[in-house]
């Protein structure tokens, strides 16, 4: 086998044509006619025995031509490709063959090259850094949804309004004709949270325990296909109205919802712990803007079967999710509005730039060259043990040492990336009445 012809194409694909001697082909169309001489029945033969020139001579030379391209395609393409030294991506194809008139075989095939890529710049990037600031206001806030989750709830024998649950039974009607989905009984609804549809829980303001009410809505266009922008009536019976009862913020609800003793140790560690959270937050929106735009230095042209791949994998790793959860991956599709074509399609933009990052981090660890040493892998084994809850030994046979080699130059390359990389901060003026604190 050999390569007659070698032509590269766009899109970092080529078309590669390789030659099969008669003899190989031969015995390819032999192999082919074993695997199915079964299945042909000729008179005067019992089935599966009748020899190959017999049904040659009935069915034609070429009975057994496609399968034994089909056979003997993959050693060809395997023997073009290390011929031309070529790095292959995704699932090639067979674009034509031909039977010279020596009874050899030629074979077009088109491969996805792996691609070439260059880095313009991956030390130094600036991206933006937001600076991290906790407020006077933050605080009093992150200390009432404290207050609002550690409040009483009590019946109240008067009018429902804005804050307070009503617990309610309800019937959804389209043109008089209860819908599926559209009943519940005993239903704890807090009105002004937003948690029902738009219009629902304003219609239940001053609704009293005991009484019943038509509650006219809209669905929204985009809810649920069979729903999505249809008129229901909801008839409502409501079977309590609660309020709740908010604790004082004194030295005794620190105690309560905190290991400290007074409001101002409480208030002190609330401060803390936003400030904490902000920080990181704000690294990691350093970080995604950072590799942003490192994938805008990247420089390359993506194969559509590496993409195509790519988004193959996502899917499945979404589904896996999806199943996880007790959803089917169709009907969240249809109560997303999606076909399976246009959810793969958004999925193409986070592949292309997911893969220019994997690439980048590939260029970066060649051009460093970073060492890797024995014990690093070791130490990467039992870090994946420990991850996995799994014995050293059964990791060392699921993953190969060059394989770890690999991810850990990926990491030594994402962390120059980051550890080299220059934040911009743009300093908002500070509000001392709110009792600001930057960093």
């Amino acid at each position: 086998m050999n390569v007659k012809e070698f032509e590269k194409k766009e899109k970092n694909t080529a078309h590669i044509t390789v030659t099969v001697s008669p003899e190989e082909f031969d015995a390819a169309v032999q192999r082919a006619y074993l695997k199915n001489r079964g299945r042909i029945s000729i008179p005067g033969f019992r089935k599966g025995k009748a020899p190959r020139k017999m049904i040659e001579s009935i069915y034609g030379a070429g009975v057994f031509y496609e399968d034994a391209v089909e056979e003997v395609a993959p050693a060809a393409l395997d023997a073009g490709i290390k011929e031309k030294e070529l790095e292959t991506v995704g699932r090639p194809s067979i674009l034509d063959f031909n039977i010279g008139e020596d009874n050899s075989l030629t074979v077009k095939f088109l491969v996805s090259l792996y691609p070439e890529v260059t880095v313009s710049a991956y030390k130094g990037i600036a991206a933006p850094k937001m600076a991290v600031r906790v407020t006077k206001k933050d605080v009093e806030n992150e200390i009432g949804r404290v207050r609002e989750r550690n409040a009483r709830v009590e019946s109240v024998d008067r009018e429902a309004k804005n804050g307070d649950i009503v617990n309610i039974n309800f019937e959804g009607f389209i043109d008089g004709v209860p819908f599926e989905g559209g009943k519940g009984e005993n239903h704890d609804l807090e009105l002004g949270s937003g948690t029902f549809i738009p219009g629902f829980e304003e219609q239940l303001v001053g609704a009293a325990a005991g009484g019943d009410k038509d509650v006219n809505v809209t669905f929204p266009e985009a809810y649920a296909p069979e729903l999505a922008g249809k008129d229901a009536t909801f008839k409502v019976h409501v079977n309590d109205v609660k309020a709740k009862e908010l604790p004082e913020l004194d030295d005794e609800f620190a105690k309560d919802v905190s290991e400290f003793d007074t409001m101002e140790e409480y208030s002190a560690s609330v401060k803390e712990e936003l400030t904490e959270r902000k920080r990181q937050e704000s690294q990691r929106g350093f970080e995604e803007a950072v590799l942003s735009r490192l994938t805008d230095n990247v420089q390359c042209e993506i194969p559509d079967a590496m993409v195509d791949e790519h988004v193959d994998q996502m899917i499945q790793n979404f589904k896996y999710n999806i199943v996880s959860q007790g959803m089917d991956f169709d009907q969240y599709l249809s109560m997303m509005g999606m076909t399976q074509e246009s959810f793969s399609a958004g999925m193409r933009p986070t592949a292309e730039k997911q893969i220019k990052l994997d690439l980048a981090f590939e260029h970066i660890a060649k051009v460093e060259d970073f060492p890797v040493s024995d014990e690093d892998v070791e130490a990467e084994y039992q870090h994946l043990a420990n991850e996995y809850k799994m014995k050293p030994e059964d990791v060392k046979r699921a993953v190969t040492a060059d394989s770890v080699k690999t991810g850990l130059k990926l990491e030594k390359a994402k962390k120059l990336v980051l550890d080299t990389a220059v934040a911009e901060k743009k300093e908002k003026k500070a509000d001392k009445s709110e009792g600001e604190s930057a960093e």
